[in-house]
């Protein structure tokens, strides 16, 4: 019986847990041997997805405290499968069994009720909650060390909360400098204090908001990618799919191009310092599936959240009969901020798969070990 529990073809992710379960994990497979890699390394990344205590965010305080149980020796990768795992500890499941029967709107409790027969977890959303993603950042943290060995670099952003949204290009000094200094991970300051009361606004009506994120990756290498059926944006396109909420995937000039002429959408050549560049980047950084050596630019767009505390119908499947449902339990009212390190993450992912596969990244890296 086929499953989706892991993704890639050379690095390999396999998750597992549930929300309200002992633990969220990790097996990335594949991870050349010779990585200089430290639990701080991949703390650092699991930190920024943490909301920490900002107005924005759930009132659930996961410490999120990495454990890596195997793949790891002496500071350096073995190249035997790489097992991480975070404990859940904040979990509070009364709220969930009251509603066992009554499909939250929006949720993936009516779905998974049916395709598992009912014995799924259904706790805090259980499998198909945001809280998986703390697996997705853990393996990402190895990909991006993994990525520094062709100098790539990951970055992402805020771009849009609600009707708020940050104009013009971002420069990236300043989304390495600005991100995670605000609670909406804005690289405009200015910006981020709009989308701030928003969200702020939008918790006193008892709803929430959604948005985009914006991820781009910095010196990718011409030729990743492995067209038809594996090529790179598909890829992309396909993990970014696999965070809870996504809706939406563009690159480059995305839907925009729809209302283009070739005249405006083609990115024209030129030679810079003995380089072939195109003069803009319409195309995202990727042509025919493979990379053209201009930045990845690729934007996720993610729905409001689906738990809001006003009154909604639903049903009881028990009885299959109408009723309403308010919700009480703890919630990110825009899951926006938190998805930034996330797609960052998952965009790291599929690059370094892609690296390996073409073998700009060997199987073992050369590393002075002592």
């Amino acid at each position: 019986m086929l499953n989706g529990n892991s993704i890639g073809k050379a690095l390999v992710l396999t998750c597992f847990g549930e929300s309200h379960g002992a633990c969220i994990g990790a097996v990335l497979d594949g991870c050349p041997a010779g990585l200089k890699l430290t639990i701080e390394d991949v703390q650092a990344e699991v930190d920024k997805r943490k909301p920490g205590f900002t107005s924005v965010s759930t009132r659930r305080k996961e410490e999120d405290r990495v454990e890596i149980l195997s793949g790891i020796h002496e500071g350096y990768t073995t190249g035997a499968p790489i097992c991480l795992i975070v404990r859940n500890r904040d979990v509070k499941s009364e709220p969930y069994r009251l509603l066992r029967q009554k499909p939250r709107p929006g949720h993936a409790d009516y779905t998974a009720h049916i395709k598992y027969g009912g014995y799924n977890d259904y706790r805090g959303g259980g499998r198909f909650s945001g809280r998986v993603t703390v697996a997705y950042v853990m393996a990402g943290a190895i990909a991006k060390k993994l990525l520094t060995y062709l100098g790539v670099e990951v970055l992402a952003h805020t771009v849009q909360i609600g009707k708020i949204k940050v104009a013009g290009q971002v420069e990236y000094d300043d989304i390495r400098r600005n991100v995670y200094k605000n609670a909406v991970r804005c690289a405009v300051p200015e910006t981020a204090v709009l989308m701030e009361k928003a969200v702020l606004k939008t918790i006193e009506e008892g709803d929430s908001l959604g948005g985009i994120v914006e991820g781009i990756a910095l010196n990718v290498p011409v030729g990743l990618g492995e067209p038809v059926f594996d090529s790179l944006d598909s890829d992309i396109a396909k993990m970014m799919f696999n965070i809870p909420a996504v809706k939406g995937v563009e690159f480059g000039a995305g839907f925009q191009a729809a209302y283009m002429k070739g005249s405006e959408n083609n990115d024209q050549y030129a030679v810079r310092k003995g380089r072939v560049i195109s003069l803009s980047n319409n195309a995202g950084g990727v042509l025919g599936g493979i990379s053209s050596g201009m930045p990845i630019v690729v934007r996720v767009a993610f729905k409001p959240t689906s738990s809001i505390s006003k009154r909604q119908k639903t049903v009881d499947i028990s009885r299959m009969e109408e009723t309403e449902i308010e919700l009480s339990g703890r919630h990110d009212p825009c899951v926006v901020p938190r998805a930034v390190p996330v797609v960052e993450s998952c965009l790291a992912l599929v690059l370094a798969d892609h690296a390996i596969r073409s073998g700009k990244i060997p199987r073992v890296l050369e590393n002075d070990k002592q």
